[in-house]
């Protein structure tokens, strides 16, 4: 598979979870813990001030790449398994991340 092939394909399948993760933050079933970790972990992405800055080599990015995905794991552990799947289906069926090639 050539590479720029495969990187539209993990950025589609990246935007499909952010859409997953959208819809489980206004979801009435999903607990509020979870709730709230997804919330900071959006408010982490967004926010300009890191807990490492960025201009520091290497470090200032690793902050990113193991805080955003840590935050995520957990507050998806927090919501029960067939919420998720439920979530999911929903936004398969409606055309998910609305930017599919």
């Amino acid at each position: 598979m050539r590479l720029a092939a495969r990187l539209q394909q993990i950025m589609a399948g990246f935007r499909r979870e952010l859409n997953v993760y959208r819809r489980l933050l206004s979801h009435p079933r999903c607990p509020w813990a979870a709730k709230l970790i997804l919330g900071l972990a959006v408010a982490y992405a967004l926010f300009p001030i890191d807990i490492i800055p960025d201009f520091i080599p290497a470090l200032g990015h690793l902050d990113d790449a193991v805080i955003l995905p840590a935050l995520v794991f957990v507050a998806l552990r927090l919501v029960p398994r067939h919420l998720i799947e439920e979530v999911r289906a929903e936004t398969s069926e409606i055309g998910g991340s609305n930017c599919e090639p």
